[in-house]
């Protein structure tokens, strides 16, 4: 059966698990080569992304290992020029690599807002300065940068550096997809909401006491309802479709807000 994504390459940035289990980098990365795409698994800590890269091999996809720190501009550009030079192109770019520190405003120190920040937000930036022009000249191409539904209300947890990061994040999406519509690069955002995976498991071992809220489905989603979003807006057949911001949160973004309901707020 044909594959959608045949002859297509894309980067997936954070594509390691740095748990045990599988994240979403890695499941966006299995999701995207399964439909014939040859995917460059992009992460900072190799041995990570080599548990990826043999995942995807033993499920006969293609993929390759760059080691990359989107925090460095350097490395930004590195990767997108490794990949067109090894692979002959560059067709998607998901901008999944983040990070996320439990901490109120009041504990937050300038240090930690920059890097936060510096990996969330400019790391994006920067991976879409480099990989714009390489899409371009490939007639076109997608790519989805990975925000919060943190960035669009409150979700029971004090993390303002992580919000304020996807926020910029959602801002970027929407300006990048107006500069490049006509040149048929579509930039859109998946926010994930409350989802089951190694990360998710983290964050919960630090909030003792916090039940995450459920949501319209009363369940949590799993890494691989983020991984065939991501998959979706890649595909021919999204070509109608840029410059949106998707929640895949169960429909949390329009239920009440969880804030009340926190064992901290009596």
């Amino acid at each position: 059966m044909a594959t959608r994504l045949e002859g297509k390459i894309a980067i997936v940035t954070g594509a390691g698990t740095r748990l045990p289990g599988v994240g979403i980098g890695c499941a966006i990365t299995e999701v995207l080569a399964r439909d014939g795409a040859t995917v460059v698994i992009a992460d900072r800590d190799r041995e990570n992304a080599e548990a990826t890269l043999r995942r995807v091999s033993d499920s006969g996809g293609k993929a390759v290992v760059v080691d990359a720190d989107v925090s460095d501009e350097e490395q930004c550009a590195a990767l997108v020029r490794s990949t067109v030079e090894s692979l002959g192109g560059l067709d998607i770019l998901v901008n999944n690599a983040g990070i996320s520190i439990h901490t109120k405003v009041t504990d937050t120190s300038s240090e930690l807002f920059e890097r936060i920040v510096g990996v969330n937000l400019r790391g994006t930036f920067m991976c879409c300065k480099y990989a714009i022009p390489e899409l371009i000249g490939r007639g076109g191409g997608s790519i989805v940068n990975i925000g919060s539904i943190a960035a669009l209300r409150d979700t029971g947890s004090s993390h303002p550096a992580y919000a304020a990061s996807k926020g910029g994040v959602h801002s970027l999406t929407i300006d990048l997809a107006g500069e490049y519509g006509r040149d048929n690069v579509r930039i859109n955002a998946v926010l994930p909401g409350m989802i089951k995976s190694p990360i998710q498991e983290s964050v919960g071992s630090v909030a003792p006491g916090y039940e995450p809220r459920m949501n319209m489905l009363g369940r949590m989603g799993t890494v691989w309802d983020i991984a065939n979003a991501v998959w979706m807006l890649c595909i021919p057949e999204a070509a109608y479709i840029t410059g949106h911001i998707l929640p895949i949160d169960g429909g949390a973004t329009v239920a009440l807000p969880p804030t009340w309901t926190r064992p901290d707020r009596g």
